[in-house]
């Protein structure tokens, strides 16, 4: 095993808009009701629209390609869990505390967190500084 000196990466915030949502439902060609359409997500159980759960953690992907560029849209890996949902107007922030470095890569625990500090996904990122 290598030592690897694991550079800090900075948190990252961003306040989702139902804008943003469909926008996101455009591109990604997800239209289901619960993310696009006020009226129906109003009577459900979550009570209005939620973001989608890929647009969330593209803020996670952002963050860490902040920190290493190429490196990581290259060869960075994730493996998160989604824990609940995020809404518009949430401010979500993403963070990063490294961990340990091993095969030449070096591990970071990352999550979103909302404005109320529950968090909204959790889990491992490794990338090859």
């Amino acid at each position: 095993m290598t030592h690897l000196e694991a550079p800090a990466v900075h948190p990252l915030t961003r306040t989702l808009t139902q804008t943003q949502i469909v926008a996101y439902a455009r591109a990604s060609g997800d239209f289901n009701p619960i993310h696009v359409d006020e009226a129906f997500a109003r009577n459900t159980p979550l009570g209005g629209t939620i973001a989608h759960g890929m647009l969330v953690l593209a803020f996670i992907s952002e963050m860490m390609t902040a920190a290493f560029g190429r490196a990581w849209l290259e060869g960075g890996r994730l493996d998160v869990r989604f824990r609940s949902p995020s809404r518009p107007g949430d401010t979500i922030t993403a963070r990063a505390s490294a961990g340990k470095a091993e095969d030449g890569l070096i591990r970071y625990q990352v999550e979103c967190v909302n404005g109320a500090g529950e968090q909204v996904i959790s889990g491992t990122a490794w990338v090859k500084p």
